[in-house]
């Protein structure tokens, strides 16, 4: 049993340690932050919003169907509802009612809406989709920006390492005569440097590595970390596109235009809709009732030992003779109620027609919803025309800002070239002792701000190659990095 027990927990510490050192690669990044990011759950809440507004509409076409059951008492003078005898008792009585009733002509509203609620469900759907590029996009900037400080703290780690050795190196000729000590003190300052900017470089990981968990909607920080992979420079088949084709292309796959033209399309059906109300509404409607009660029944008894009796019913006027005549010997008694099933199908009814409604005068309201609509449909034609304008600017900027940033990482390369040369040139005159400590971390300075360079102009050209590629219509989870 103690084995068991041994096995479970060296099995849970193992699972345990794995999922802390779990390394996040940029696709699961991605993939993370669109399944869980806020923004993106609440711009899917407005797609469900809109397929319920879609059902709406649709019922709209469909005819209603309503019941409705009473069951009341009255005590004091109440009123037979079968008899209509007024009576002084305790009585119960219960009603039923179904109707039912559909438009038939609304102007065309029902269709228009329909086609509104179609409109808004795809303007939902690309609003969702146009969300989840742009966390996409904000993933892989702050994930290539967490690479760029690992890069460049793995950049200080090495020079430090090399300036190391270099002061053990300083040290030996400086104990054999052949270099002065302020040539060892002058490597020991730039060590101390390194060991500086090493400390900023790991507080810039860590920060970095906070805010992209951050936005992953990830709290253990502490444990958060991406996976170590090489992005290289791709070459894009976009780097081929004049700025013509992409802004072309963006203004026909971009999900803000497509937004802006639905909500335009939204607005004119809405004037459309508020036009319908000029017309008449005519519907039709049919209607069950019936009703029963307790109250006991009047009836009228005939005597059937004496059913007819002579009795005076007026006289002669001139004469004052008594005219009389048999009638039936009658009386008022009270009986039972009838049963219940009896009196539901004795007493119900049934109601059905057609109604027109005309709107003649309602104190201008349809008149000025149409004229609010006509400005609306202007100010979303004013928006998308405006949505067009400024990615035709955004598309000039980034396709500006890729080329640049290109010729930025090729000069960055051919400094990085020229200043290796220059440093290994410094080194191997210091080790000779042809030049200074001071002149050599010079030399090795600007090495490393080469190595720095190259390291952000590649990360920056990434991403910004990426922006351009996005404009152009290709999925940002789908983007090659």
């Amino acid at each position: 049993m103690k084995k068991v027990v041994l096995v479970f927990l060296f099995l849970a510490i193992g699972i345990s340690v794995t999922a802390q050192n779990k390394k996040w690669t940029l696709q699961e990044c991605v993939a993370y932050a669109i399944e869980n990011n806020i923004s993106v759950k609440q711009s899917a809440l407005e797609v469900e919003n809109s397929d319920i507004s879609k059902s709406d509409a649709l019922g709209n076409f469909l005819p209603s169907l309503n019941a409705s059951a009473g069951n009341s008492w009255n005590t004091g003078l109440t009123q037979d509802v079968s008899t209509g005898v007024l009576r002084n008792i305790t009585s119960r009585s219960s009603s039923y009612n179904v109707s039912a009733g559909v438009t038939v002509f609304r102007g065309l509203r029902n269709h228009r809406e329909m086609q509104k609620a179609k409109m808004q469900q795809l303007s939902s759907q690309y609003n969702l989709s146009k969300i989840k590029d742009d966390i996409a996009l904000f993933v892989a900037n702050g994930y290539l920006q967490v690479l760029l400080n690992k890069a460049n703290l793995e950049v200080a780690l090495e020079q430090n390492n090399v300036t190391l050795d270099q002061i053990k190196r300083t040290q030996e000729l400086v104990e054999a005569g052949v270099l002065p000590k302020g040539d060892l003190l002058e490597i020991k300052a730039v060590s101390a440097n390194e060991k500086q900017v090493i400390v900023l470089s790991e507080s810039a990981v860590k920060i970095s590595l906070i805010s992209l968990a951050q936005l992953l909607l990830i709290h253990d920080y502490e444990n958060f970390d991406i996976a170590e992979e090489e992005f290289n420079v791709i070459l894009s088949e976009i780097t081929s596109k004049n700025v013509e084709e992409v802004i072309n292309s963006a203004k026909e796959n971009r999900y803000e235009v497509r937004i802006a033209e639905q909500n335009m399309d939204v607005a004119q059906k809405d004037l459309e809709i508020s036009k319908s109300f000029y017309w008449p509404t005519i519907s039709a409607f049919f209607n069950y009732n019936t009703r029963e009660t307790d109250i006991e029944r009047i009836s009228q008894f005939t005597d059937p030992d004496n059913p007819i009796i002579t009795t005076q019913i007026g006289y002669v006027g001139s004469t004052g003779e008594a005219v009389l005549a048999d009638v039936p010997n009658t009386s008022l008694i009270l009986t039972p109620a009838l049963p219940y099933g009896d009196q539901l199908s004795n007493n119900d009814g049934i109601s059905y027609g057609v109604q027109m409604n005309v709107p003649i005068f309602n104190g201008f309201s349809s008149r000025n919803n149409v004229k609010r609509n006509i400005i609306n449909v202007k100010r979303f034609e004013y928006q998308l025309e405006q949505t067009k304008l400024d990615l035709e600017s955004n598309v000039y900027q980034a396709y500006v800002d890729a080329d640049g940033s290109k010729k930025a990482y090729d000069a960055a390369l051919v400094a990085l070239e020229s200043q290796e040369l220059a440093y290994d040139y410094a080194k191997t005159k210091y080790d000779v002792g042809l030049t200074n400590a001071f002149d050599f971390s010079q030399s090795k300075l600007r090495y490393d701000k080469a190595l720095i360079e190259v390291n952000r102009s590649k990360f920056d050209y990434i991403f910004k190659l990426k922006v351009l590629e996005l404009f152009f219509g290709i999925p940002a989870t789908e983007l090659k990095f």
